[in-house]
């Protein structure tokens, strides 16, 4: 299958704590779904790391949708974080499953997403890598 996006994102946690810590901003329901908040870590710092990694491979999903429009317009006026979901397979691998409009924008048959995400001190990073099956 042949590569036809490809993303990189990294968030520094000190910067991303202080957003997430102000409750005026409601940075974290306009961006996490219900399920993304839950089960969330105990630990202010594991918290931290794990929404930015969660935000970074949303950053990065956008980042390698968009490099598969060059030359053309975006997709979408507005992005909804939210329709970009990072879900985990029970062995805490990480996934996308994409809802909304995002989904809706894709083409048919969609993309299969490849997403990691990794978290080095305070720092958290994600690549996702979009693929297309060859018709044959």
């Amino acid at each position: 299958m042949p590569v036809i996006g490809i993303g990189l994102d990294v968030v520094d946690a000190g910067p991303f704590a202080e957003q997430l810590g102000d409750p005026a901003s409601g940075f974290v329901t306009a961006t996490y779904r219900t399920a993304e908040r839950r089960n969330l870590p105990a630990e202010p710092a594991r918290r931290v790391l794990h929404l930015a990694g969660r935000f970074a491979a949303k950053e990065a999903f956008v980042k390698a949708w968009s490099s598969t429009r060059r030359g053309q317009p975006p997709a979408l006026q507005q992005l909804d974080l939210r329709d970009i979901e990072v879900v985990e397979d029970g062995f805490g691998r990480p996934a996308l499953r994409l809802h909304g409009e995002v989904r809706a924008a894709l083409p048919d048959p969609a993309p299969t997403l490849h997403l990691s995400i990794s978290h080095d001190g305070a720092v958290a990073a994600a690549v996702v890598v979009l693929e297309v099956e060859l018709e044959s």
